[in-house]
């Protein structure tokens, strides 16, 4: 009975987490060197780069681009201000 209870929650906890596991993302790595062996390529896992094949078109880097553009920086020129006397017409 003390032995039994460990496996249940081991195979319960496979059953649901199994399906998440094998669906893991991994995102090709663009280099320009290829040291892995013939067939695979270099992939990136949870920030860690190794071989292996690539089950997302994107690269990581590509997911994680903010899609929101670029605020634009305006530069407002100072207007140029005449110093009249007070009471004296014609100034600006």
């Amino acid at each position: 009975m003390r032995i039994l209870k460990p496996i249940v929650a081991a195979l319960a906890m496979t059953a649901i987490a199994g399906p998440a596991l094998a669906e893991a993302k991994i995102y090709p790595y663009h280099s320009k060197e290829n040291y892995c062996p013939y067939g695979l390529q270099p992939i990136t896992i949870s920030g860690v780069i190794c071989c292996g094949k690539p089950n997302q078109t994107q690269s990581y880097k590509q997911v994680m681009q903010h899609p929101a553009p670029k605020k634009r920086h305006y530069v407002h020129k100072a207007r140029q201000s005449y110093n009249c006397a007070e009471g004296q017409k014609g100034c600006f």
